[in-house]
């Protein structure tokens, strides 16, 4: 094989950021040394320019109906006229044509709609952005969605949370084409902060406000994201917060969707998986300052939350942000 071809499906209103994170991730791992080579391809009906979401225009490499040569990889964007995309027959059936031709196929956000109206998404896991997911399992009860994860495999189906997620999925997709060292270069070559796992959550508990700005309850998220390592339990939340446990249990349940249990357990194991992909600092030490007390309990918290062990999450993920010296050459220069 010379080259993989990744056919990225475009229309009016697609969100330029879910086509331009797939077709620079790949750009960068063909010039970082992805063997064979990838080549892009945005394809839209008619194969005429489409203006996203941001108001620029973008010009199409090719017809999305006329386009018959081999595909290994079909990606759909999404953006705010996924509706419109999804329910159009033209693109449905000609995403579902490609499909069937190609080795894997993906969306990118709400690009899982139009994914879902093809039927290629019936009884298989999806996840799509948090703010359609309900939207998404209502349309298409026949699609199992799950609207926490960062990217979901069902098969050699990938489908991707919001927007930058889809960085996430490329790097995934370039992991299991090229092996991991690749797509760790690739990563410090477009300077990300980590390569998320597919599981990692959407939203993290530290940037997902609660739904209502109570003082009660913001008095003791306050608490929480400054003394990880301290008494956290209910009993002493409440007493912070001046209200009785009963009473502070049912406000986070209210407004923040969790019991002050759980949303602190998430917290902390938030704030271990940072600590281990950015610090050396041992297993006990990151259980102790994220107040998880021992390398025992960080690991049950962190494999419940994340499903894998905090020191294969350190192995796997920490290295991204590390300089090596197959990445320092010209087209990998940091």
């Amino acid at each position: 094989m010379e080259e993989r071809t990744v056919v990225v499906v475009g229309y009016s209103g697609a969100e330029l950021l879910d086509i331009a994170c797939v077709t620079s991730t790949l750009d960068l791992a063909t010039r970082l040394g992805a063997d064979p080579t990838y080549r892009t391809v945005l394809l839209t009906p008619g194969g005429r320019p489409v203006t996203c979401d941001s108001g620029l225009t973008l010009a199409a490499q090719g017809s999305l109906q006329r386009w018959t040569s081999p595909v290994d990889t079909v990606v759909v964007s999404g953006g705010l006229a996924h509706e419109a995309a999804g329910a159009d027959p033209l693109i449905v059936t000609h995403v579902r044509r490609l499909a069937a031709l190609s080795r894997r196929v993906s969306s990118v956000c709400t690009g899982a709609t139009v994914l879902a109206a093809t039927g290629l998404l019936d009884g298989r896991a999806a996840t799509t952005h948090w703010h359609y997911a309900d939207r998404l399992a209502r349309d298409y009860p026949a699609v199992r969605v799950d609207p926490a994860p960062i990217f979901v495999r069902d098969g050699n189906v990938y489908t991707s949370a919001g927007v930058t997620s889809a960085l996430d999925l490329t790097l995934a997709l370039i992991e299991e084409d090229n092996g991991p060292e690749l797509a760790r270069h690739v990563s410090r070559g477009l300077v990300t902060y980590l390569q998320r796992p597919g599981n990692q959550a959407q939203m993290s508990t530290f940037t997902a406000a609660p739904q209502a700005r109570h003082d009660t309850v913001r008095a003791a998220l306050d608490r929480v994201a400054t003394a990880l390592d301290a008494d956290l339990s209910t009993s002493a939340l409440a007493a912070h917060a001046g209200v009785s446990p009963r009473q502070l249990s049912r406000l986070f349940v209210e407004h923040t969707g969790r019991t002050p249990g759980r949303y602190v357990r998430r917290a902390r194991v938030e704030a271990a998986a940072h600590l281990l992909a950015s610090t050396d600092l041992t297993m006990a030490a990151v259980a102790r300052r994220c107040g998880l007390g021992t390398s025992e309990c960080l690991r049950q918290a962190f494999t419940a939350e994340y499903g894998l062990a905090p020191s294969r999450y350190r192995a796997r993920y920490r290295r991204a942000s590390r300089p090596t010296a197959a990445s320092r050459g010209p087209a990998g220069r940091t």
